[in-house]
């Protein structure tokens, strides 16, 4: 069986939003609480996760770290939530009909 992969999110000291992917989320918790893992988190500790993910593959978790990245700060915070209401209606965008 194949060592399964994660996306999550963070939110940092100063209510930031950090989106990552690793093959080992308790570890690279451990790195970002401890600011050995540099960076944006380094500067803004602590941390908290707020969500994540388990996926297959290393691939499938880059993607979602880059679809996440790019998200508004309020479709963020929808996922941290588990808000998929509004989720979903953040996804439609401000042009898009229901």
């Amino acid at each position: 069986m194949a060592k399964p992969f994660f996306v999550y999110m963070l939110r940092c000291r100063n209510a930031s939003y950090y989106v990552g992917h690793t093959d080992d989320l308790r570890v690279r918790l451990i790195q970002h609480r401890a600011g050995t893992y540099g960076g944006h988190t380094s500067r803004l500790r602590p941390v908290e996760l707020v969500w994540f993910a388990e996926v297959p593959t290393r691939l499938e978790a880059l993607e979602g770290e880059m679809r996440i990245k790019n998200w508004s700060r309020a479709k963020k915070e929808a996922l941290a939530a588990g808000d998929w209401q509004r989720l979903k209606r953040l996804a439609r965008g401000p042009n898009r009909r229901s």
